[in-house]
């Protein structure tokens, strides 16, 4: 009986997370800018929390964040649309609307290029309103201050975000006090791939099924090329052939609310022709996420390790705070089976409903919040959010979005001891 109940309480869970992100096409509609996926910048929005259970109050908050918005990752991109841009200029080669975006871009090339990677102030933001929106929240948590430890990757602009959050928390409430470190000792937790990591592993890579089925996709992926005579009257002796020049156009223009340059491109690209595309450009992204999740169990063991310590009285941590990569929480969301993005369906048409990349957006974060009840038999509980939405777990439950410690520490032990390092 108990083994019946189990199963139906997973089905229900798996059947509301499905109807929850059903929807993805109707955000899409509503907000066009989530077609720049893993560039849509953070929505600074705070959303409505469920009550939690009577009695039970937050006591200690487990985070994973990427780096808020940044220039783009690599050089590479500036210096070939700077290659293409002036030589097309120079054999008038562009198009009036090609002309507008050539003086634009030749006027904050240097920003961009000296830019490179780094965070903006957009991303300095985004991660103080995350803290001061994690303090508000959960006020019990901090309200006595109390010892926090963040941990960020390397990258300068994942240490400024770490900079920024804690900054905002201290002065939330100067009785916090917080311990940053950015070191080859504690990547893997933060970025367990990082190749400069002392602990090496050698996870197996997954598959996502739907690519055995990727050809029955007939969704529209035209942009590329059509982007390309909005800007060149032609390409005649430019490098690179016509995708190509359209890709590296969309991947510009998907970062400029990121770098306060809205407006550059107009007349080339647009929100509405980005987000027809979209679910293709989500198929990748799914896939890309979907592959190393494997990878990201040092992390998902290092959050249930120092859970672990606080509960047991061996840490006086209120919160841990990681701040890492795309790279990492994406595939980490899928590990983790966030909102049903282990689901892993067959037909290409029904992963738009399981994972959706914008969710793996500039300053995207998982927090999950420990709640403690009065009585000393209570048992803690765990709510995960999302982007600061409350999110589902494959873990079995009653109190949805509120589960187990101990149902949610023995599911995730279980997943991460079923895969073997090769």
């Amino acid at each position: 009986m108990k083994k019946i109940l189990t199963t139906l309480m997973l089905v229900l869970t798996t059947m509301m997370t499905w109807a929850q992100s059903s929807t993805a096409l109707e955000q899409l509609k509503a907000d066009p800018r989530k077609a720049y996926g893993t560039d849509y910048p953070y929505e600074q929005k705070v959303f409505e929390m469920t009550k939690a259970p009577s009695g039970y109050q937050p006591f200690y908050i487990s985070h994973y964040s990427r780096h808020g918005s940044r220039y783009y990752w690599t050089d590479r991109l500036y210096i070939q649309l700077d290659t293409l841009l002036t030589r097309a200029h120079n054999n008038q080669q562009l198009t009036p609307v090609g002309e507008a975006f050539y003086t634009k871009f030749m006027a904050c090339k240097q920003e961009l290029m000296t830019g490179v990677s780094e965070l903006t102030q957009l991303g300095w933001e985004q991660h103080q309103f995350i803290a001061r929106t994690m303090y508000n929240q959960f006020p019990e948590v901090f309200k006595n201050g109390g010892n926090v430890f963040a941990i960020s990757s390397l990258s300068g602009r994942c240490v400024l975000s770490m900079s920024a959050f804690c900054q905002e928390l201290v002065q939330c409430n100067p009785k916090i006090e917080i311990r940053e470190q950015s070191s080859r000792f504690t990547l893997d937790g933060v970025v367990p791939t990082d190749r400069q990591n002392p602990v090496k592993h050698k996870y197996p890579k997954a598959r996502p099924r739907f690519e055995d089925n990727r050809a029955q996709f007939q969704g529209e992926y035209t942009l590329r090329q059509r982007v390309t005579p909005r800007v060149f009257t032609s390409t005649e002796g430019l490098p690179g052939n016509m995708e190509r020049l359209g890709s590296s156009l969309v991947d510009l223009y998907r970062t400029l609310p990121s770098i306060n340059h809205e407006g550059m491109m107009d007349g080339i690209v647009t929100d509405e022709e980005l987000a027809a595309e979209w679910e293709n450009d989500n198929l990748g992204s799914y896939t890309w996420v979907f592959e190393p999740q494997y990878q990201m169990i040092p992390i998902l063991q290092d959050i249930i390790k120092k859970a672990d310590a606080v509960l047991t009285g061996n840490s006086d941590h209120i919160a841990d705070l990681r701040f890492g990569h795309d790279t990492c929480l994406g595939p980490l969301t899928v590990l983790m089976g966030i909102n049903g993005a282990d689901i892993d369906p067959e037909n290409p048409y029904d992963v738009k409903n399981c994972y959706q990349n914008w969710e793996t957006c500039k300053a995207s974060n998982m927090q999950l919040v420990f709640y403690r009840g009065k009585k000393a038999g209570d048992p803690v509980l765990v709510k995960c959010l999302l982007n600061g939405h409350e999110a589902t777990l494959p873990v079995p439950t009653t109190q949805a979005p509120y589960y187990k410690w101990s149902d949610f520490r023995q599911f995730y032990m279980d997943r991460c001891n079923s895969i073997k390092e090769e």
